[in-house]
This record gives structure tokens, C-alpha cells and sequence, in this order.
């Protein structure tokens, strides 16, 4: 009995230090392309399978699918994006399916393998952008990442705000 609990736990405890992305699907993808490559001339890797992440800037429901406009960030060893501002650019990508809205909501992170299908138009404000276009064959959503604070947020536990306001 404690031979079971203890391979157990080690599943557990293994199945938590994986990649986002399923093996098999990690082990196909061509991870030597640079988002500057996909970003300069996604016509020229048209049909790869590729890794990339960042945060959801803006998503679409469509009669085929969801849209899902992403701002690219780096991604760390685990394959989840770097809690950074830094970004290389945008893209899009294109899931067959519904998505929810409202989990896969801006500002969430996300990371997606899938194949390159070239470019796309859309519109960011007035401006129309040419923009790489992934169709997702995998997605992890990892929520939105937690903000960092410029100080501590504490409060003295004898301070009443409404002590404060009271006229002497």
C-alpha cells in the first residue's frame, strides 16, 4: 500500500514539471525558428510547426473558429511566457473551435504549437497590419500573470480611516 502512494506521488510530482506543450507535439515542432524569422517572412515557413507564446492582446469568435491576436513573449525553460514587457511583435492564431471568451480573456498568457499559414490583415485601431497567422494544433492557457508591486501593500493594524476624518 504505501509502494502505490509513494509511485503515486511521484507521478504527481512528475506530471508537474512537464513542458506546456505534449511531448509528442514538442518533439515535431521546429523550435530552431526565431519569432523574428516567423515575424519577417512567415511565407517562407509556411506548413512548420512551430512553439511560441505570449499574452492575449485581443480575441474573435468566428462562424469557423477563434481568432486570438497574441503579443509574443519569449518563453522559459517549461515553455511558459517570461513575465516581461519585452515582445517581439504580434500574431495570430487561428483555433477550429469554440473558445471561451472569457477564459481566454486579454491579458491572459498563453502558449500555442501550430502550423504557420502565412499572413493576415487585421485592423488594430485604424491602421491595417500584416500579421503571421498560426493554426493551433495545441494550446496551454496559463492565466494572467500576477503583477509586480513597486512597494509593499500593508497597513498598520491600529490606523482608522475613519479616525482620520473626524474634526477635533
Amino acid at each position: 500500500m504505501k509502494l502505490i502512494a509513494v509511485l503515486f506521488s511521484i507521478t504527481l510530482f512528475l506530471q508537474g514539471c512537464t513542458y506546456a506543450i505534449s511531448p509528442d507535439m514538442a518533439n515535431r515542432a521546429d523550435k530552431t525558428i526565431p519569432f523574428e524569422k516567423l515575424q519577417a517572412d512567415p511565407v517562407s515557413i509556411k506548413g512548420k510547426l512551430v512553439i511560441f507564446g505570449g499574452t492575449i492582446a485581443q480575441i474573435t469568435s468566428l462562424k469557423q473558429g477563434t481568432l486570438i491576436e497574441v503579443s509574443q513573449k519569449p518563453l522559459d525553460y517549461w515553455g511558459q511566457p517570461e513575465r516581461t514587457k519585452r515582445t517581439g511583435g504580434r500574431f495570430l492564431v487561428f483555433h477550429m473551435g469554440y473558445l471561451n471568451t472569457m477564459a481566454y480573456a486579454p491579458g491572459n498568457d498563453i502558449t500555442i504549437a501550430g502550423e504557420v499559414l502565412g499572413t493576415g490583415s487585421p485592423m488594430i485601431g485604424d491602421t491595417q497590419y500584416d500579421s503571421p497567422v498560426i493554426l493551433a494544433k495545441e494550446i496551454k492557457l496559463w492565466g494572467r500573470a500576477p503583477q509586480a508591486r513597486d512597494k509593499p501593500r500593508w497597513m498598520d493594524p491600529l490606523y482608522d480611516p475613519a479616525d482620520s476624518a473626524r474634526p477635533e
